[in-house]
């Protein structure tokens, strides 16, 4: 499994709302994210600046990737999702985090 781990900037002014998104994620997205191979995915947030911190495993992060951008869910997701990102620069939040390097992991 690779474990990957990411973060992206959220606007200060909108936290609240992300927030209560993500404790109401559409079922089918749900599925989906399972079905395209994101295991144990987690989001975790810095309410003092903003920033989004994720972490998932998956078998194959590019087949997991392209697995959800070829789903209409993720497609309406990420467009209702885009307005809580800044520095995004043209891209959905899925194309547009940053990925951090694994340094330590303790099984």
């Amino acid at each position: 499994m690779e474990k990957v781990g990411f973060k992206l900037q959220l606007r200060k002014d909108r936290l609240d709302e992300y927030v209560e998104h993500h404790q109401h994620v559409w079922p089918e997205m749900l599925a989906a994210l399972s079905q395209t191979g994101w295991h144990n995915y987690s989001l975790f947030l810095d309410r003092n600046d903003a920033t989004l911190f994720g972490y998932f495993e998956t078998p194959n992060l590019q087949a997991a990737l392209d697995g959800m951008a070829a789903t209409d869910v993720n497609e309406r997701w990420q467009a209702m999702m885009g307005e809580f990102f800044e520095e995004l620069d043209g891209r959905r939040p899925d194309e547009g985090f940053l990925q951090l390097e694994n340094i330590f992991y303790l099984a």
